[in-house]
């Protein structure tokens, strides 16, 4: 599998062609001719608008058909800009392209240099040369956003919140979730905390969730299509550091649904958790029972800061156990930390919790990548819980993880930390010494 820099060039092999994305990022496709000019708004494939002939989109992934493009299709060109729209790609991990081939053969990488001031990246593109086609890896920078890069393009945008500026949070919040916050909010106001407020993500990721469970007749973290309730979080352009999901069957309106919350203190935790700043809820009805399934979730929006105070909790905390067993404790590596988050992200966005990466990437493969000089590698990873301290607990109750954290070897550490996926969360830990 080739690596590549930014200019550089990959011939591509006839068949089917992959182009995946890993990292907090949305993924967009523009469609062009000989011209570079899309040749209308079909030809632009983003969130609300997955496919196109010859192209589609899913889960950060764009499969292409070269041979199903439409008549004078050209060129495409890989857009990517952040799932949270306050977020700065600057903040964010870099964004990691894999390039496959027919039968899913690896054939190339392209990681681009951090951005500074941009808000969305032209990643990479594909394009007809002669009787075959090309990659090009890009990394070129855009300060005004995906709606100046449509326009640049020749995609038809009135102004920044219509749908090629893909601003969900500026959609109207349903009435099930505005009416679930007023209330929400009267309780937390009796228990001394800030208010939640209601997020139309949110709100939609809850509604294709409750409407997967009606269909299957039961409450489930995952829908009958296989994806869970996190990956329908992300699908929806949120982005998270914390997620709680309550999914319960009966109530008939939002008041029933939160008192059925307050029932009990574990389900009542989230509608009282100050860290826990947006909420989104929905209901379906089974048409075969008449019974009515909700979903409502809470969550901590991602924030750059955010990102790094968790790195930091759980580095604290790691140190905290070494300190216990008279070991010293681990410095931060901003090298390590950058691998980590970058598998944490993959991990999320592929769907898998492994040391070794669907394409054959390894700890220390993934250290040397990022520039680290340690000697000595070490990797803890783990998926599905909800806090550092939870992470850090159940690392130390394995034995396999507990020998890394307590390794008198290891000097520095990376921590990386990914919501989405089927799991909800991903950890890893990335340990270096010279040893």
């Amino acid at each position: 599998m080739s690596t590549l820099v930014p200019g550089a060039i990959l011939e591509l092999p006839d068949g089917a062609l992959s182009l995946e994305v890993t990292g907090p990022y949305d993924v967009s496709v523009l469609i062009t001719g000989a011209d570079g000019k899309v040749a209308g708004d079909a030809d632009f494939v983003f969130y609300n608008q997955p496919s196109a002939p010859g192209v589609r989109l899913g889960s950060g992934r764009v499969a292409v058909d070269r041979t199903a493009l439409r008549p004078g299709a050209s060129r495409l060109t890989v857009v990517v800009s952040p799932a949270d729209p306050g977020a700065r790609p600057a903040a964010l991990p870099v964004p990691d392209l894999r390039v496959g081939g027919p039968g899913g053969r690896a054939l190339a990488r392209f990681a681009p240099p951090r951005p500074t001031d941009e808000t969305v990246l032209l990643l990479a593109e594909v394009y007809r040369r002669g009787p075959g086609w090309r990659l090009r890896a890009l990394g070129q920078g855009y300060a005004d956003g995906l709606a100046g890069v449509a326009r640049d393009f020749g995609v038809e945008v009135a102004d920044e919140t219509g749908p090629a500026a893909h601003a969900p949070e500026t959609e109207p919040v349903p009435d099930d979730a505005r009416v679930f916050a007023a209330l929400v909010n009267a309780e937390r106001a009796r228990a001394g905390v800030p208010p939640v407020s209601a997020d139309a993500r949110l709100a939609e990721a809850a509604r294709r969730h409750a409407d997967g469970m009606a269909r299957q007749g039961r409450l489930g973290t995952e829908g009958p299509s296989g994806i869970s309730v996190f990956q329908q979080v992300t699908a929806c352009g949120y982005a998270y550091l914390g997620l709680a999901e309550q999914l319960v069957s009966g109530p008939r309106s939002p008041a029933e649904l939160l008192e059925f919350c307050l029932g009990d203190a574990r389900s009542s935790d989230p509608v009282r958790d100050p860290a826990l700043t947006a909420a989104g809820v929905a209901h379906a009805v089974d048409a075969r029972s008449g019974d009515t399934f909700w979903t409502a979730l809470w969550a901590r929006p991602f924030s750059p800061d955010g990102l790094a105070r968790t790195a930091a909790d759980v580095l604290a905390l790691t140190n905290a156990r070494r300190t216990a067993a008279g070991l010293r404790p681990l410095s931060g590596d901003p090298r390590l930390t950058a691998a980590a988050q970058a598998h944490s992200a993959d991990m999320a966005a592929r769907g898998y919790h492994a040391h070794v990466s669907p394409d054959g990437g390894r700890p220390w493969d993934r250290a040397v990548a990022a520039g680290s000089v340690h000697r000595s590698i070490g990797e803890n990873v783990a998926c599905g819980q909800r806090s550092p301290a939870e992470v850090v607990e159940g690392w130390m109750n394995s034995p396999g993880h507990r020998a890394n954290i307590l390794a008198p070897g290891f000097t520095h550490l990376g921590v990386g930390f990914a919501g989405g996926g089927p799991a909800g969360t991903y950890w890893t830990q990335l340990f270096g010494g010279s040893a």
